[in-house]
């Protein structure tokens, strides 16, 4: 066994170990559990490395499981009307559900908005999934509200920047970039939009989204912000239709 695998070898086999506790009728072995935790005292390391492969191990696994609802639920997930699309005409569709007070999402921001300016093949879904209280959904509700005002992208930027972004501070910002905000505030109130969000948060259920960014291109999730993957998804996408036609 390579030295580098080690450490994780001997932390799964101690969490393996220390699982017996309560879980069947083995005793637990105490000399050996000292040991176990005696080494993690002094590795701490190690617990890094195990949960860093626990998180990619469960990310994997929403992905695989995502991958089986995605055609149930394509036509919702790239296809509906009240969603903001960047780039309504491109050939290859990317999906991104996020949320206005969400640190990875805004860091990713910047990236999906040179995406979108840099490549007018890709059509881009904004998918507005709140899970961070009000000032989230108050956000979203100004933007879905201020559509039709033809700055959703820019407005999308400048929200996606605020740091510690909270209600005062999306209408602030909406009224700096000379939107009419009583004409957004009172669109985004509306049942309508009351029923998109939930819509919304019920499709993220049904492909189990638990966290956001999570992005979808084509019969694939990228949950996180690993914008290196999702170009890669691209490329495979863009390449896979060239070879149709």
């Amino acid at each position: 066994m390579p030295l580098t695998s080690r450490p994780l070898a001997l932390a799964a086999a101690a969490l393996a170990a220390l699982s017996l506790i309560g879980c069947g009728p083995a005793k637990p072995d105490k000399a050996f559990g000292e040991k176990v935790r005696a080494y993690l005292l002094e590795n701490p390391e190690v617990l890094v490395e195990v949960s860093a492969k626990l998180q990619a191990r469960q990310a994997q696994q929403a992905a695989d499981k995502a991958r089986g609802s995605i055609g149930r639920y394509r036509q919702a997930l790239e296809r509906d009307p009240r969603d903001f699309v960047a780039n309504p005409d491109g050939a290859v569709t990317v999906v991104e559900f996020f949320d206005y007070r969400c640190s990875f999402c805004k860091l990713a921001a910047p990236e999906v908005v040179a995406l979108i300016q840099q490549n007018p093949d890709v059509r881009f879904v904004f998918k507005d999934f709140v899970i961070f209280g009000h000032d989230s959904e108050a956000a979203a509700r100004l933007v879905l509200g201020a559509k039709d005002q033809g700055k959703t992208l820019a407005l999308h930027k400048r929200l996606m920047a605020e740091k510690s972004l909270d209600e005062a501070g999306a209408v602030r910002i909406a009224q700096e970039m000379g939107i009419d905000v009583d004409k957004a505030r009172a669109a985004g109130a509306a049942p309508a939009v009351s029923q998109h969000l939930a819509d919304t948060h019920g499709l993220a259920q049904a492909l189990a989204i638990e966290g956001t960014p999570a992005f979808f291109v084509g019969n694939r999730m990228i949950p996180g912000a690993d914008m290196r993957a999702l170009k890669l998804a691209i490329d495979e996408a863009r390449a896979a239709q060239a070879k149709k036609t």
